[in-house]
């Protein structure tokens, strides 16, 4: 059993570093809604107006449409590619999968920084820069081999038993897929979603290389050029950064539970 000095350290050391995490959420928070424009925190005279103002002159609405449409179709790709790799590769069993699924793995070791360079200029090549296909095909090719891992190590937790038994009751492999695996790993699935959504939401670096059509950027992007013109302005600043931060965390509070048991998935047995 814990002693009762294991627990004050654990729940000393567990406050500190929670408030060591939320102090600067909070101190971005409260220069959001002050008046002061170079930062300093006034919650007395709070000024709500500073996220309608900082809307309007970053020109989200427009970001907003590019985010939405590069991150809804990536995401949505990138789910059913993982969903189908991860069932080839975790139940169905795929030929050659000892060589395939290492190989596959080479997407999520290699870092982002190593190939940008090559993958400019091949899709330079192809015409894919400037356009929403290209930054689409991006974010679901980096995020594919994670997805593959994510989804077949959910599928193998399911109990092989569960398998055999619609087989014998006459299920064929998509029979199998929709009816048993992805009810069970519905929480897998739903944190893979929040995971896919996040990065893309939030990716800066690949869609400043590939994207430099304003009218094909997305909010991150224009956070950037916002802050270029508006550099003075703090509060605006942080305002528009707290914008862009709002539908992850809208999304992780409505979907937190099924987050949790999907990222504890597997690693309790029984």
């Amino acid at each position: 059993m814990i002693s009762k000095r294991e627990k004050v350290f654990n729940y000393t050391f567990l406050t500190l570093l929670a408030v060591g995490v939320l102090f600067p959420v909070v101190w971005i928070l409260g220069v959001a809604v002050s008046p002061d424009i170079a930062g300093t925190l006034d919650l007395g005279h709070m000024q709500w107006s500073n996220f309608t103002e900082a809307w309007r002159e970053a020109g989200f609405t427009e970001y907003l449409k590019s985010s939405v449409i590069i991150t809804g179709t990536a995401v949505s790709i990138s789910t059913v590619l993982a969903v189908l790799s991860g069932y080839a590769f975790g139940v169905l069993g795929v030929v050659g999968e000892k060589v395939l699924f290492p190989v596959l793995l080479f997407g999520i070791m290699i870092p982002m920084e190593a190939i940008i360079v090559p993958l400019y200029y091949d899709f330079q090549a192809q015409g894919l820069t400037d356009t929403y296909q290209g930054i689409i095909l991006a974010h679901v090719g980096t995020g594919v081999s994670f997805g593959a891992f994510w989804m077949r190590a959910a599928f193998r937790a399911v109990p092989v038993s569960i398998g055999e038994s619609a087989q014998m009751d006459g299920a064929n492999s998509w029979t199998m897929l929709w009816r048993v695996y992805l009810p069970i790993a519905r929480p897998a699935i739903l944190t893979f979603v929040l995971l896919s959504f996040m990065w893309t939401w939030n990716d800066y670096f690949l869609s400043l290389i590939l994207v430099s059509d304003p009218a094909h950027q997305p909010m991150t992007l224009g956070l950037g050029a916002f802050s270029g013109r508006y550099l003075v302005h703090v509060n605006l600043l942080a305002a528009a950064a707290v914008l862009i931060c709002l539908p992850v965390v809208i999304l992780y509070l409505f979907f937190q539970r099924q987050f949790i048991r999907g990222m504890l998935s597997g690693a309790v047995k029984g």
